[in-house]
């Protein structure tokens, strides 16, 4: 089965979401994936860029993306044109962005059935763009399947009545794989601990800021690193003595230096979906220290190298205490374990097209998310038309 994979935002974890779903569909006997990405993805301006069958002009402002917009009726057609020619037999969205119902009506002119990969059910607060949740609801009412990457966001997409159960699937975020890293606590001195992401309210860093001044000095180094407005809770950070703040953007090709640099990773988030910074740490071989919120105990609660913690300062500070005493985590295999995870997480999603590539040779760890959970539902042949139900 010939697969589209698409993605059309430019920055973040997307387009790499994307890609590595390719590469692990590619894996797979009997299933051939074709990438889609923005023009202008940060993704494709690296280095070592993936291949990619259909590179689409998006936008680089919010400007751009309202004149897009309007001209999507005139888009459609060359749209249509390079989709056939490419010749997929199903499509999926790795993760929405505000042009994807361009995207889902080139589709549904050629009868090409497509899935959406749902990250988030709603908008978390001082994120995402204006009616970006309302073109999501959009995306996911003419898709063939939805994929919900945490029991939490399954819930909210029933609760929105966008998942009847014959068409949700539910799967763990797998691993981004950022290469072979340094061993943790390889280095003399204080452990090393870093957030990193976009520095946002929801993300508790009002939660980690309080945490750190409860503990003793010379415990740990500290980097906040990402971009986001300036806040008390930023300025309470670089007020410790042992706290960098780092507000800035941080291209993809640094993201493994930072992970390397890092003993452990913290997210002392509010509330959460699940976490793509999570599953890499933990790829890499870091301790991750996670507060009890939405899909982060579903994804991290089974993790030997999870630690989880109230969302309060003092469970924070006592789980962070505990993980300084704690020996050296052991060393992860090598990123086929990685590569696994991403043809199996494939696989599951290929069962919404009626496909049944057999699983890679080297299976990765038990998964914690399995057919029992929802059903996987009517499958489509590249018509559209059921076929069966499981």
């Amino acid at each position: 089965m010939k697969i589209l994979v698409w993605h059309w935002g430019r920055f973040g974890a997307g387009p790499r979401f994307a890609a590595d779903l390719a590469a692990g569909l590619n894996r797979l006997p009997n299933a051939t994936a074709l990438l889609s990405l923005s023009a202008q993805a940060e993704l494709l301006q690296g280095r070592t860029p993936p291949a990619c069958a259909l590179a689409f002009p998006t936008y680089t402002g919010f400007a751009g993306l309202l004149g897009r917009l309007a001209a999507a009726p005139w888009l459609i057609g060359g749209l249509t044109r390079r989709i056939e020619a490419i010749g997929p037999q199903a499509a999926i969205c790795a993760m929405p962005a505000p042009l994807d119902l361009l995207m889902a009506r080139a589709l549904r002119r050629l009868r090409i059935p497509f899935a959406v990969v749902i990250h988030d059910a709603e908008t978390h607060p001082g994120d995402g763009l204006p009616l970006q949740m309302r073109m999501q609801r959009r995306l996911a009412r003419q898709a063939a399947a939805l994929v919900a990457l945490s029991p939490h966001v399954a819930a909210r997409l029933r609760e929105d009545g966008l998942a009847p159960r014959q068409r949700l699937l539910l799967a763990s975020h797998p691993p981004f794989d950022f290469g072979p890293m340094p061993p943790a606590r390889g280095h003399e001195g204080p452990l090393r601990l870093l957030f990193f992401g976009r520095l946002l309210r929801y993300k508790g860093l009002d939660l980690l800021a309080a945490a750190l001044a409860r503990l003793p000095p010379g415990l740990f180094t500290v980097r906040v690193v990402g971009r986001g407005p300036a806040s008390p809770a930023l300025a309470a950070l670089a007020a410790l003595g042992f706290v960098t703040v780092e507000n800035r953007w941080v291209p993809e090709e640094e993201i493994p230096a930072l992970l390397g640099w890092a003993d452990a990773v913290v997210l002392p988030y509010r509330e959460a979906s699940q976490s793509g910074v999570a599953a890499g740490a933990l790829a890499a071989g870091r301790f991750v220290v996670a507060t009890r919120v939405g899909g982060l105990e579903p994804q991290l609660g089974a993790e030997p190298l999870a630690r989880l913690a109230e969302p309060d300062p003092a469970s924070l500070a006592a789980c962070l205490a505990r993980l300084a005493g704690e020996p050296a985590p052991p060393m992860r295999p090598a990123s086929s374990s990685a590569e696994a995870a991403w043809s199996a997480f494939g696989a599951r999603l290929l069962s919404a097209f009626g496909a049944s590539p057999a699983p890679p040779l080297a299976a990765p760890g038990p998964a914690r998310h399995d057919d029992a959970d929802l059903d996987c539902g009517p499958r489509l042949t590249s018509n559209g038309s059921e076929i069966s139900r499981s």
